[in-house]
Formats: structure tokens, C-alpha cells, sequence
């Protein structure tokens, strides 16, 4: 089963499987012992740079998600994320990537199941939401992963889309959602993917490269939602 999170037309018929759109899919549910705070204070946000052949993203890391920031920084710090794609691209929605089985990929060849052999214990904070530019974890689906644990690499970064009053009141009825006034006021100016928000742990929010994710959401995909021409990405830690 793959990795990977749904839009809203697509959740009356499948259940919320994985992160975004088609978040990461990962196998394993192993516990990384070492990526345990070590009690260290961390003030300055750490900042990372996401660069692809259709321009650069420079990501805010959020320190109240301490696990998923610091494994993301080991990663990128290993250049595990070097030559990998965004695997799965969903206009007005997200794009995902971050599996290992993506780093020279055959054309066609079905992505979203790789993972470093592990996942992370689920960092939902409360009251942040899935704003436009929002980083956050893939994982597997409730069924399979009650806990919400995240994938060890898969990641997305949310498009979204602007949305009405009507349309927010409506899905948070549904889904049982609490819609500040704060996400409201996002939603329905900047836009994002509110019915993915208390289900998955957001890590990090884009603060350069709003029109990178942009360009990578409009290219042409094929029925998986891969890119026909491959995205690939290089992760560089800032701070």
C-alpha cells in the first residue's frame, strides 16, 4: 500500500490513507531511538533549501515538531534526499516526494512505497493547520496506522486552494473539524488543504518559492500523478 493523503473529491471514496494527496508510504513501523531530544533549547528556526529544476523552496522547520525537524536535517544532512523526486503531483492539491525507490526510477515505475526503514511517533500540534506552503509527513492510512506515525522520509508541500466560508462550515461539520478563525481567514485568502488538518503532523512552512511549488503542481503527469519529465530535488540545510 502506498503512502499517500487524498483530495476532497477523492475521500468519499477511499479512506485517508497516507500524508498528502498520495503521501509517502512506508512499511515499517520501527522506533528511531536516536532522534530523541536530547533536552537541547533551540530558538532559531532551522531553515532548509529544496532545490529542483523549476527553482528553489526554502522551508521554516518548526521547533515544536523537534523529531520530524531533526530527522529532517539528518537526511539532508546525509544527502539522502539527493537525486529523489517528487514522485506524486496533484494540481491544487499537493506535491510529494521523498521516497528512495525514486532515485533513478525507470519511466513508469509505480513510486510512493520506499522509506528509510522507519517512522516517526506523529508531532500534531494543535492549532496548525494546512496552509498554503505547509510541510508535513506522509504516513499510512488509520486503518493500518492508527497512531498516525509518519513516514522516516516521505514528505509533501501543500498547493491547496482558496476556499469560501460555506465550503469551510460544511467540511468542518463533516469531519468534525475545529476551523479558527486564524485558518479561516487563511483558507479563504491564501488557500490549502484544510480537510487534511489534525490527521497528519505539519513540520515545516515555505517561506521562499511559493511559485516553485506552483510550477512543479502544473506539470503534466501521468495516471499515478508522476510527472511525465522527472522532478527531481536537492535538500540543503540553511541554518
Amino acid at each position: 500500500m502506498r503512502i499517500q493523503i487524498f483530495s476532497m473529491g477523492l475521500l468519499a471514496m477511499l479512506s485517508f490513507s497516507v500524508s498528502c494527496g498520495n503521501a509517502l508510504n512506508t512499511g515499517s513501523n520501527t522506533t528511531v531511538a536516536d532522534l530523541q531530544p536530547q533536552g537541547q533549547q533551540v530558538d532559531k528556526p532551522t531553515r532548509v533549501k529544496i532545490i529542483t529544476p523549476q527553482g528553489d523552496i526554502v522551508v521554516e522547520l518548526f521547533n515544536q515538531t523537534p523529531l520530524h525537524r531533526d530527522n529532517f536535517v539528518r537526511l539532508a544532512r546525509e544527502g539522502f534526499f539527493d537525486g529523489l523526486l517528487f514522485h506524486r503531483v496533484i494540481s491544487g492539491f499537493m506535491i510529494q516526494g521523498g521516497d528512495p525507490d525514486s532515485r533513478g526510477a525507470r519511466p513508469g515505475q509505480p513510486l510512493g512505497m520506499g522509506d528509510p526503514g522507519y517512522t516517526l511517533p506523529a508531532e500534531i500540534v494543535p492549532g496548525v493547520f494546512h496552509r498554503r506552503g505547509a510541510l508535513a509527513a506522509a504516513r499510512m492510512g488509520d486503518q493500518m496506522n492508527p497512531e498516525r506515525r509518519s513516514s522516516g522520509s516521505q514528505f509533501y508541500l501543500v498547493q491547496g486552494r482558496v476556499w469560501s466560508h460555506e465550503e469551510l462550515t460544511q467540511m468542518a461539520q463533516q469531519r468534525g473539524l475545529t476551523i479558527t478563525e486564524e485558518a479561516r481567514q487563511i483558507y479563504t485568502t491564501e488557500g490549502g488543504t484544510p480537510h487534511l488538518d489534525a490527521a497528519y503532523t505539519i513540520f515545516g512552512q515555505v517561506v521562499e518559492g511559493l511559485d516553485v511549488i506552483d510550477r512543479i503542481a502544473a506539470v503534466q503527469t501521468d495516471r499515478a500523478n508522476r510527472p511525465l519529465e522527472d522532478v527531481s530535488m536537492r535538500v540543503v540545510v540553511l541554518d
